[in-house]
């Protein structure tokens, strides 16, 4: 085995919720509100209802091979070849989503806080860090995300609060004003962009203390976090409107600035900021450390941690190339990446589980004839 640590369910959990949260909470309201304008918050609760429903399809994967990773039953169930080619393009997407993720860090810095700055070298700043986190493997980054999340719960918790005094009722009237279409065609990217992307957790499965409670941390951690992407959605729409949410890039970051608790506490958005670089580490290291494990297995490799350094070399000139501008990337998040979601997130684990179920049972009935 690659990875000797152990995590608890506990830790699995937070590291689920973080992940779910992670890159997206900025720019949830405002993909939600291109679509569903001041029903955004009603589309945040559909996609939740929705996504968690391939949380069973995972359990029943993660419970029926508890000792094998999703690359490695793949082969076992697939055979050889097409086992070896199905892993391949599992690591392939977690790169990609690496690589997603890491752009996403650097449009936000060049853009809001540091625009001088070039974004190759926020990129190489910020993944050296992720690539330390991924080298020390899955244990210590669970007992990292257990310490940070009381902090992120706090400072969520402390900017709901501070909004309250600037709520609007009337932000989020009339509601259905437009049916409920486009409340479905908003529910559509979110889920591509979030609760697919939870596939990426059957790598982890077997290193888990307690295998019989994955499906519970991966219920907990996926509501929790999508019920507080369903609370800033909310928040937003009811505090700068509809109009204003729709428009920005970061809708969640200028909500952030309106906060003004008597003329005292004002200007606090690096609540929000510190938030997402905690939340979007997490994710961005996942699926790093998801890149690397998988390659490994797949080859056969007696260690996966040489390969981070080049795979984190690799991914920023991919990281470029695959997303040259910020149009092309919300063009690339509202109409494409929802059908690559579907293929890896949903079709292929039906697929593994299919054919697996069907091997069982075909060896059950040669058992009984002999």
């Amino acid at each position: 085995m690659l990875e000797n640590g152990k995590i608890g369910v506990r830790q699995f959990t937070i590291l689920v919720f973080l992940f779910t949260i992670g890159g997206i909470i900025l720019i949830i309201p405002s993909m939600l509100a291109s679509e569903a304008k001041q029903d955004a918050w009603i589309s945040a609760i559909l996609a939740l209802g929705i996504g968690v429903l391939v949380i069973p399809l995972y359990r029943a994967l993660g419970s029926r091979f508890p000792d094998k990773s999703l690359v490695e039953y793949s082969e076992g169930i697939l055979g050889k070849w097409l086992g070896k080619t199905i892993s391949l393009l599992f690591c392939s997407y977690f790169f990609v989503n690496a690589a997603l993720t890491l752009r996403s860090i650097g449009e936000f810095m060049t853009t809001q806080i540091m625009p001088e700055t070039p974004i190759q070298a926020i990129f190489i700043i910020y993944l050296g860090i992720v690539i330390m986190g991924t080298r020390i493997g899955l244990e210590p980054l669970s007992r990292a995300a257990e310490i940070f999340f009381p902090c992120v719960i706090f400072l969520f918790l402390l900017l709901a609060l501070s909004l309250l005094p600037q709520i609007k009722i009337e932000n989020i009237q009339p509601m259905l004003e437009e049916g409920i279409k486009p409340l479905f065609r908003a529910v559509i990217p979110y889920i591509g962009s979030t609760f697919l992307e939870l596939v990426v957790f059957l790598m982890f499965v077997p290193y888990n203390n307690r295998i019989q409670n994955i499906g519970k941390a991966l219920w907990i951690g996926t509501l929790m976090g999508g019920i507080m992407l369903t609370i800033i959605s909310l928040l937003t729409i009811l505090v700068i409107g509809a109009d204003l949410t729709e428009s920005q890039v970061y809708p969640s970051y200028v909500l952030a600035k309106k906060i003004n608790v008597g003329n005292f506490l004002t200007r606090i958005e690096v609540m929000m900021a510190i938030i997402w670089f905690l939340t979007i580490f997490f994710k961005l290291t996942v699926f790093l450390y998801a890149t690397a494990l998988s390659l490994a297995q797949t080859l056969k490799l007696k260690a996966y941690r040489f390969l981070t350094l080049p795979l984190g070399m690799i991914l920023v000139v991919f990281t470029l190339v695959l997303n040259p501008n910020l149009i092309y990337i919300k063009t690339f998040n509202k109409d494409i990446l929802i059908y690559y979601s579907l293929t890896y997130g949903l079709f292929f684990p039906l697929l593994l589980l299919g054919v697996a179920v069907i091997r069982k049972k075909r060896e059950s009935g040669s058992e009984k004839e002999i």
